[in-house]
């Protein structure tokens, strides 16, 4: 069945929102976190995006799902490897590294589906495929390498955001096959947040919380970067691939955030890259364009390479990648 043409539009605008989201991730992560403790940073932001999902969760009459005994477990794992683990890793790494350097690091989330969807799902390792995780890699190689790491541990923390996020897709399909994308969205960011909130708590405690006017500056900027950056650039996905084909969108959506990172790098946090930031940077766009625009190995629920594409939705058999 074809996707009417308003329909296509509307999905090309919320494809473009969506990028430019995700450009800023990294730049306002950085903002915040050269400001107060990365793990305030992380419970506080995983707190707004958490209450924007309970709320929506309140509006739709559904929020008593979450506290149903036959899935609430699955639902609070779901949301400390989707949210907690993933979240500290990246806020921490974040503030150890560059605004750049963080987009960069997270673009190597092909790789690791590809690995992940070869051992766990079955999927056939393709030419095409394999070649476009190489040019990444090379990308981010040549871009994090130039004039030696900022951070050897901060990148490494970055390295492993997204390969949390491929163990929560991996849990998702395996474990929670059947549960709406919006419901998993909310038990991700309300138990996340909580989860992240306790792990402050524990780990630093009062000692965490910023002065009275760091605190007064930086909390709108963390509701943006909960409310906005996290839930919103979360939906702003999924109204994406429900006009657009999962292809489609992902070739349109996860090449462009690292080139827009630039300039939004620039505008939160001041970074320009070097010139072999510029031409890994190109690099790894290249190699997630090549990789996300190649055929499907199979037709089965896939990982979408994006930091704000958490979850993906069943195979459309017609278009060959998948729907809402």
């Amino acid at each position: 069945m074809s996707i009417p043409e308003t329909s296509q539009r509307n999905g090309l605008f919320f494809a473009g929102l969506c990028a430019l989201n995700g450009a800023f991730v990294p730049a306002v992560a950085k903002f915040t976190t050269d400001r107060a403790d990365p793990l305030f940073v992380a419970a506080v932001t995983t707190l707004f995006a958490g209450l924007a999902a309970a709320v929506m969760l309140g509006a739709r009459g559904e929020l008593s799902r979450l506290v149903r005994r036959e899935t609430a477990p699955l639902l609070i794992l779901l949301g400390a490897l989707g949210t907690t683990i993933p979240f500290i890793l990246f806020f921490v790494g974040t503030q150890r590294t560059s605004a750049i350097e963080a987009v960069l690091c997270l673009q190597t989330e092909p790789v690791y589906s590809l690995i992940v969807a070869w051992l766990f799902l079955g999927h056939r390792l393709t030419v095409r495929r394999v070649a476009a995780a190489l040019v990444l890699a090379t990308g981010i190689v040549l871009a994090v390498g130039v004039g030696g790491l900022s951070d050897p541990l901060g990148v490494t923390l970055l390295l492993l955001t997204p390969l949390s996020w491929q163990v929560c897709h991996l849990f998702t399909l395996r474990g929670m096959p059947n549960v709406e994308p919006y419901l998993l969205t909310g038990a991700r960011y309300v138990y996340g947040g909580a989860l992240v909130a306790l792990a402050a708590l524990v780990f630093g405690g009062p000692d965490l919380v910023p002065t009275a006017d760091v605190l007064a500056e930086q909390l709108p900027v963390l509701a943006l970067q909960g409310v906005g950056l996290s839930y919103l650039g979360t939906m702003l996905w999924y109204l994406t691939i429900a006009r657009l084909d999962l292809a489609r969108a992902t070739a349109i959506v996860v090449p462009s955030i690292p080139l827009l990172s630039l300039g939004a790098s620039f505008l939160v946090v001041g970074e320009v890259p070097t010139p072999g930031q510029a031409v890994g940077m190109l690099l790894t766009a290249g190699g997630v364009l090549a990789f996300v625009t190649a055929p499907h190995a199979v037709e089965t629920r896939e990982r979408v390479p994006a930091q704000t594409a958490p979850l993906a939705t069943p195979a459309n058999p017609e278009t060959g990648g998948d729907q809402a």
